[in-house]
């Protein structure tokens, strides 16, 4: 059924740039702080030769080589990336939902559900890596090659001086081959799970704590999902964002070398890395959403739930 959740919601840009912010908030804090877990999985990923003996002894051999100070490369990247692309993906995300109900009806729309999530997470996802991607290139480009730059604008202007554009969407493919599938298993499952917490222990019998708590849950799980269902074309963005090309190499082509010289084993390289990473950044991004949404009087939303 369709629940107005305030007496006075708020609509149109007043309503969807609060999504947009809240996502931006979230996504960008969340992937920040496990800046040195991404940094370990990316060095998995791409030199599992020199990286293997698991997360633990990842940290230990970075800081040992490079310093306690190389767990933050990338981080400015990271920051700025995914501040962009939670703002498109969250704020997206609740717009499209919006247009299914609008297109459908609200009783059609709640009959097929889990259909409107795919698909707006998909369409959300999809607008969200095209001001993504430039920065998750910079990034990997930064953390697979320490001496590329200092930092985002020396790495972006470097890319952009000696590769041009396209540089920074060469790994648009697998981006999109990752982040939509991604975002998709994201949104789904941590709807349907917390539609069955909330069914079980109405949200308006709990405390803030409580209602805070099941987030983290729903999040956990709908992290674990998205991370098993992504992790192939998570290595191959590494992969392909390390170095440049060779002249003339299509994209497609380098994809094709890349997924044959991984194999289904090697696709999953550094998969124990990115469940905690992934399970930890989605529970806690759900669980700030959700808190900002509430602080910045969002909650006027059309939702979907089971009658």
């Amino acid at each position: 059924m369709a629940t107005a959740t305030s007496e006075k919601p708020l609509s149109g840009l007043q309503l969807y740039s609060r999504f947009a912010f809240a996502g931006a908030i979230c996504c960008s804090v969340t992937h920040g702080a496990l800046t040195p877990v991404d940094v370990v999985k990316t060095r998995i990923q791409l030199d599992p030769a020199t990286y293997n003996r698991g997360m633990i002894g990842g940290f230990r051999q970075v800081i040992a080589n490079e310093g306690a100070g190389a767990l933050l490369t990338g981080l400015g990247p990271t920051i700025a990336g995914y501040f962009l692309q939670g703002a498109f993906k969250f704020g997206g995300y609740e717009l499209f939902k919006q247009q299914c109900i609008n297109i459908l009806g609200v009783e059609t729309a709640t009959q097929n559900r889990t259909a409107v999530y795919l698909a707006s997470s998909a369409l959300a996802e999809f607008f969200a890596d095209i001001a993504l991607c430039p920065l998750e290139a910079t990034r990997i480009r930064l953390v697979s090659q320490p001496e590329f730059a200092n930092g985002l604008l020396g790495g972006f202007a470097k890319i952009m001086k000696n590769e041009g554009v396209g540089a920074f969407y060469s790994g648009f493919g697998p981006i999109l081959f990752k982040q939509v599938p991604y975002t998709m298993a994201k949104f789904v499952v941590f709807e349907k799970v917390s539609e069955a917490v909330f069914n079980a222990f109405p949200k308006e019998t709990l405390a803030p704590s409580a209602q805070t708590v099941a987030n983290l849950g729903s999040g956990l799980i709908a992290g674990f999902a998205a991370a098993i269902v992504s992790q192939p074309a998570d290595t191959m963005l590494s992969k392909i964002n390390k170095t440049p090309g060779a002249p003339g190499q299509s994209t497609t082509s380098r994809l094709i070398q890349i997924a044959k010289e991984l194999g289904l084993k090697g696709s999953y390289t550094g998969i124990g890395a990115r469940l905690f990473m992934v399970g930890t950044l989605t529970a806690f991004q759900f669980a700030i959403y959700a808190d900002i949404k509430k602080a910045l009087g969002a909650t006027g939303s059309v939702e979907l739930a089971k009658a």
